[in-house]
């Protein structure tokens, strides 16, 4: 069940973040198998950011996501059977088998794409939001570059342009601390995100990336001040995957971050620190968190076995849905 975009409470936001963690901890556990044979880009730890943003969407906004897009996806409302079939390089995915895990889209969802080059969603987004404004549609578009994105040069020229056009564009800077395997510290001067965005004369929010609630009060803002014609806005949420760059399992030992770092944004966990809230809060019981679970939990195996029963594409099918 796709996440509701009508009620934007407590209960709605840990569901999207559950389901999203649900969904990719079966994905690193079931990637062993040998079956999923595109890399995946896990967004455990970071699920508050896709959820907090995107349950402030309406389906007709779109979303342009980058090679770590599952999060977004889900919580964006796409077809979960399309998503994982993808994934499974089957006739049934989003792209027909053919794009894998970065390549995930759902027009219906307000998915416009999800792209693995690095930064290049940037400019989609843009142009996205263009088309909004010429149309007189009072959409929104929004985009997640990490913070390895805001080093490209289209970053800076999509601000610049977006500003200069007061463009109905969102950016959220992910920033999970690191590209691949090197450190923010070692890639940028030390100095604010947010900065980037005053250098091109738009607004910057920064809101802790580990609390939904504050990702979705600062989303909410920034999507109502596009939506009401004023123009672009940078959100940057700092927070923390916990997963390798590319692929299921963990890598402390590989020597780019320690244990104790990991543990302590660990102990942070999003879902976990809302949980506790809606707990001592008394909105969640533990019945009502085994039931919500169980129900995600049957709706995961069933894609899995929907995938995995899904027929591959044919060859003589090899040229369809490719674009030049």
């Amino acid at each position: 069940m796709a996440p509701s975009f009508l009620v934007n409470d407590q209960l709605a936001l840990f569901r999207s973040m559950l389901r999203i963690r649900l969904v990719e901890e079966a994905i690193a556990t079931r990637y062993a198998e040998q079956e999923m044979r595109c890399p995946v880009h896990l967004s455990i730890g970071q699920e508050a950011v896709a959820t907090g943003v995107c349950l402030a969407l309406r389906p007709q906004d779109q979303i342009v996501s980058t090679h770590r897009s599952h999060a977004h996806y889900l919580a964006k409302g796409g077809d979960l059977n399309a998503m994982l079939a993808e994934i499974y390089g089957k006739e049934t995915g989003c792209c027909g088998g053919r794009g894998g895990s970065m390549h995930l889209f759902d027009a219906a969802a307000g998915i416009l794409a999800s792209l693995p080059i690095v930064g290049s969603a940037i400019g989609i987004a843009t142009g996205a939001a263009l088309a909004f404004q010429q149309e007189g549609s009072d959409c929104v578009a929004v985009t997640f570059p990490g913070d390895a994105s805001v080093e490209e040069g289209i970053f800076h020229e999509s601000l610049n342009f977006a500003a200069l056009m007061s463009l109905p564009v969102v950016y959220v800077i992910e920033n999970n601390l690191y590209a691949c395997f090197t450190g923010l510290e070692q890639r940028q001067p030390h100095r604010p995100l947010g900065d980037l965005a005053l250098a091109h004369g738009l607004t910057a929010v920064t809101a802790d990336g580990n609390d939904v609630e504050a990702i979705h009060a600062a989303a909410k803002d920034a999507i109502a001040k596009a939506r009401d014609g004023g123009g672009p806005s940078v959100l940057v949420f700092n927070t923390y995957r916990w997963r390798e760059h590319c692929g299921p399992n963990y890598d402390n030992n590989v020597g780019y971050r320690s244990e104790e770092e990991f543990q302590q944004w660990k102990a942070r966990c999003p879902v976990e620190s809302l949980q506790k809230k809606l707990m001592a809060e008394g909105q969640l019981s533990d019945q009502d968190l085994a039931a919500m679970t169980a129900e995600i939990e049957a709706e995961v195996t069933a894609a899995f076995q929907a995938a995995k029963a899904a027929p591959f594409p044919l060859a003589a099918s090899a040229e369809e849905r490719v674009y030049a």
